[in-house]
């Protein structure tokens, strides 16, 4: 498929051809739903603790006698129903990560970029590069591409673009390296530079 190229000025810088296997597919959304959650799952913390009976401070001695008070049995202050005591079955420090084989990852990444490209929201830039690292210059060129939320994808991040970008809100920008399905999703349009794109394309063919 044949895409306009525009500059951050919006003007036109011709052409480019996407590739139908990378950029055409039929979106699937029981695919980029089980890689959603895969990496949310993944970057969760898991540090999450409470104390088992044995973890907890105290006397281990039997409160009072078994039998002849009246009351129910104990056999710990430090059980669960007593005040400071233990939490039973509660949470313990894990990973929340779970494996996904790469064919999927990579099928995944595929069928975002088709889902951009499907409904439009795909824009490809001849250069991603800022004169300053003004954000108030680089507002104003989104401003005359119509972007509002945003995550741009470069071959290699200028460092000016990237400074510039940092402090506006819904804009992202990774290196082609760190594309993945959450951020293309998250974000209304997806801008691709043309180095951009022959990296994915060589990635991902």
């Amino acid at each position: 498929m044949k895409v306009s190229v525009k500059t951050l000025d919006n003007k036109s810088a011709g052409e480019i051809e996407l590739s139908e296997d990378i950029f055409g597919l039929e979106p699937r959304s029981d695919l980029l739903h089980r890689m959603v959650n895969w990496q949310l799952a993944k970057r969760r913390a898991g540090t999450h603790k409470t104390k088992g009976i044995s973890e907890i401070s105290g006397t281990t001695k039997k409160p009072y006698r078994q039998k002849g008070t009246g009351r129910a049995r104990q056999g710990s202050l430090r059980s669960p129903q007593f005040r400071g005591g233990a939490r039973i079955f509660g949470p313990v420090v894990r990973d929340h990560g779970f494996d996904l084989p790469k064919k999927v990852r990579k099928l995944a990444l595929k069928h975002a970029l088709s889902a951009k490209a499907k409904a439009g929201q795909i824009l490809v830039l001849d250069k991603a590069e800022a004169k300053s690292h003004k954000t108030k210059d680089l507002a104003q060129a989104f401003d005359r591409l119509g972007i509002a939320s945003a995550l741009f994808i470069d071959g290699a991040v200028d460092a000016k673009f990237d400074l510039a970008s940092r402090n506006l809100p819904l804009v992202d920008v990774l290196p082609e390296a760190g594309a993945n399905v959450y951020d293309i999703l998250r974000r209304d349009t997806l801008v691709l530079t043309k180095a951009a794109v022959e990296k994915l394309e060589e990635r991902l063919k």
